[in-house]
């Protein structure tokens, strides 16, 4: 059974840092580009970050470029998003998603259809 795990989400105060991990186990992950995501409550889930299956290119929504980063661990199976200077508005629950295409996560748009994705992780930002 394919499955991607996220975990690290919890509360922070605004300026706090937080680091996401999603490991990926049913199936090897190497060769896919794997992306974060994040829905706000009463909002459309949106972008966040996406990353291609060697590592060498990452993309970055507008409201978290400079302040989030991408990463990835081929060898634990293990995606991670690193999340500095958090602010309120960063408060929602995170998923991390993988598809073959590195394009379609770097242009994912509400409704279109990735190969897996997880769970969530919920962060909250108090101000």
């Amino acid at each position: 059974q394919v499955q991607l795990v996220e975990s690290g989400g919890r509360l922070v105060e605004a300026g706090g840092s937080l680091r996401l991990s999603c490991v990926a186990s049913g199936r090897t992950f190497t060769r896919d580009a794997m992306g974060w995501f994040r829905q706000a409550p009463g909002k459309e889930r949106e972008f966040v970050a996406a990353i291609n299956w060697t590592g060498g290119s990452t993309y970055y929504g507008v409201s978290v470029k400079g302040r989030f980063t991408i990463s990835r661990d081929n060898a634990k199976s293990t995606v991670f998003l690193q999340m500095n200077s958090l602010q309120p508005e960063d408060t929602g629950v995170y998923y991390c998603a993988a598809d073959q295409y590195f394009h379609i996560i770097m242009t994912w748009i509400p409704g279109t259809s990735l190969d897996y994705w997880g769970q969530g992780t919920q962060v909250t930002v108090s101000s």
